[in-house]
């Protein structure tokens, strides 16, 4: 069963930034999608950005340009840097893993808070 570890959120002014990481065990990150999703207080989990094992993101309209996903396979980690942050990205933000076919089933990480406050 691989296990995710996430890490780096906290309590940021608007405008600032954070980088969350997400951290795997086992070997099939290289060949896995990953994901980085939020949820925020009384609405549903949406999607924020992920990356193919190729390398291909793709963003929510609502972080394009300020949020960047990337990974790094040597490590088995993948990372979320947040920049010009707003209030309404405040949220739980989960990492996900979405292994090749037949590699295993989706996990989800156990999340991290990120509020966005003056």
């Amino acid at each position: 069963q691989v296990q995710l570890v996430e890490s780096g959120g906290g309590l940021v002014q608007p405008g600032g930034s954070l980088r969350l990481s997400c951290a795997t065990s086992g070997s099939i990150f290289s060949r896995s999608i990953m994901g980085w999703h939020r949820q925020a207080p009384g609405k549903q989990r949406e999607l924020v950005a992920e990356i193919t094992s190729g390398g291909t993101t793709n963003y929510a309209g609502s972080v394009k340009g300020r949020f960047t996903i990337s990974r790094d396979n040597a490590k088995n980690t993948v990372y979320l840097q947040m920049n010009s942050m707003k209030p309404e990205d405040t949220a739980v933000y989960y990492c996900k893993i979405s292994p090749g076919y037949g590699l295993g089933s989706t996990t989800w990480g156990q999340g991290t808070q990120v509020s966005v406050s003056a």
